[in-house]
């Protein structure tokens, strides 16, 4: 009586296998890519009032054949990839000329990721990814899924997690539930970023090259035309202060839609299975897992603009979201934030940190670093004020005297105005030591606050340039195997460095101290 009634109960709880393949819609989606080229060739006669040319015919007729190859190759896709989840592995074929297989274990996988961008959500569709944390080969990049419905994709990710925390029920949180959901008064901080001025310069430059292989000359389209005669007359230091206007105005616009489109629905949730969950996106949404278990710390980021307007981004350090580049993309936890809502979200997620532990994210009581640091980022100040400022003197001295007044003049304004900026870099050095974080904070232009577990440090890197055994002075680098994969304490003293890492992680650098402690002595 009792054996049946065991057997009964493992049958119930033996996770059932699940499979398919991807969603009929994708064929819509593939169909879809042909409408690119009818959209340029129209563009085109938009722009050119209904005027085209062989050339503009040749580029837009290389265009639809290169959709329909990629569009043939998405319904090859569709016919031949399958996926099935079977007790404790997940596996997926695809291939049609070359046929592929993989079968990873439920236990190595690290992340599963939802996104969709604009055209697979008109159809419904998401794509599916699953890191498994390798370095090489397609596996190593991670298996997709590219065009299930939004309900399987869903219904896949919760199965996957579910029996991925069954290996680690240990990591099950238990105060589950919303960390941090989108302010809309964080919209103030979207302008704040010079990534919406270089977005401009870039999206102008890919408009310039695309009417160029279409043979169509920017300079004679008629807005164009009507612009140099509306402003054509214009002194040169006016053109020059509008132009830098309308530059700086656009980057505005460009930055804060940006943020509307990558960070609307903004959520941040704790999960079954200790798992940090963020969901954003407008157009194109996204969702990024990151397993709690694998988080190393977290990097408060501050650029200049941001900074003074009391703002703060906040990342994870962590493993599990593919290579370096990929993790740089998403690793974010918030947007552009208040710095105390950054500072709380970090409360929050690091790993079991204690409250003295957590003030070292807000730069409490950190040690700071010698004068000599100070020094050596006023040199460089300097000497980068000089090398910049000589270039229109060069010039002058060949070209025009003119010139080698400008150049004075660029080298007078510099001086002072990067002097101050390596000031404020010295003032943003500081290293520190809690429980069982550490911290490490520098940056000039944007300063970021590093502070990392000491048991995921795995390794340390000791430099110093000739200018630095010249101060007295070395960079320390916690290697690990999350995030950048290497944390620095910059320009600190040789006795310093040598002390926070034996203290950060005992008898990893004994062998070596005693060598660097007579390498310094040699140098003084």
């Amino acid at each position: 009586m009792t054996s049946g009634s065991t057997l009964r109960r493992t049958a119930r709880t033996t996770p059932r296998d699940h499979g398919g393949r991807l969603s009929g819609r994708l064929i819509l989606v593939n169909l879809s890519i042909l409408l690119t080229p009818l959209a340029m060739f129209l563009v085109s006669l938009l722009i050119t009032g209904g005027q085209t040319n062989l050339q503009v015919l040749v580029t837009l007729g290389s265009l639809f054949l290169t959709c329909l190859v990629v569009g043939g190759i998405g319904l090859a896709r569709f016919t031949t990839t399958r996926y099935h989840l079977a007790g404790d592995r997940f596996e997926l074929s695809s291939g049609l000329l070359f046929r592929s297989r993989h079968s990873v274990p439920i236990a190595r996988i690290r992340s599963v990721d939802l996104t969709a961008n604009p055209v697979h959500r008109l159809f419904g569709l998401t794509t599916l990814r699953i890191d498994t944390g390798g370095q090489g080969g397609s596996a190593g990049r991670g298996l997709r899924l590219d065009g299930l419905t939004e309900a399987d994709a869903h219904e896949l990710r919760r199965l996957i997690i579910e029996r991925r925390a069954t290996g680690h029920a240990g990591s099950i949180a238990d105060n589950d539930g919303l960390i941090s959901e989108l302010d809309r008064s964080w919209l103030r901080y979207a302008p704040l970023t010079v990534w919406g001025v270089g977005s401009v310069l870039a999206a102008a430059g890919g408009v310039y090259r695309a009417l160029h292989e279409m043979k169509i000359d920017p300079l004679e389209l008629g807005i164009v035309k009507d612009l140099v005669h509306r402003f054509g007359s214009v002194p040169l230091w006016y053109g020059v202060l509008l132009a830098v206007l309308a530059l700086v105005a656009l980057g505005v616009a460009c930055s804060t839609v940006t943020f509307i489109e990558s960070w609307s629905g903004y959520e941040l949730r704790r999960g079954e299975g200790g798992v940090l969950r963020i969901s954003r996106g407008l157009l194109a949404t996204r969702s990024v897992s990151m397993e709690e278990r694998r988080m190393r710390g977290v990097e408060l980021v501050e650029p200049i603009p941001l900074r003074w307007a009391k703002g703060a981004k906040l990342n994870a350090v962590t493993s599990g979201l593919g290579d370096r580049e990929e993790n740089r993309r998403r690793r974010a936890l918030t947007p552009p934030v208040p710095h105390a809502e950054a500072l709380r979200v970090a409360a929050e997620v690091l790993p079991a940190a204690t409250p003295p532990e957590r003030e070292l994210l807000g730069r409490q009581d950190l040690t700071p670093h010698p004068r000599a640091a100070l020094r050596r980022r006023i040199n460089q100040a300097v000497m980068a004020a000089i090398l910049i400022a000589a270039i229109p003197v060069g010039l002058g001295l060949w070209l025009s005297p003119a010139l080698v007044t400008t150049g004075w003049i660029t080298g007078l304004v510099l001086i002072p105005a990067l002097t101050a900026l390596a000031y404020d870099a010295y003032r943003g050095l500081g290293h520190g030591m809690r429980g069982r974080y550490l911290a490490t904070a520098y940056g000039a232009f944007a300063r970021r606050t590093v502070v990392l577990r000491r048991d995921g440090i795995i390794g340390w890197t000791i430099t110093r340039s000739p200018f630095q055994r010249r101060a007295g002075l070395l960079t320390l680098g916690a290697t690990t195997s999350a995030g950048d994969g290497l944390y620095k304490v910059r320009d600190v003293s040789v006795d310093q460095g040598l002390a926070l890492a034996e203290a950060a992680v005992p008898r990893l650098l004994a062998p070596f101290v005693e060598w660097e402690r007579q390498d310094a002595k040699a140098d003084r």
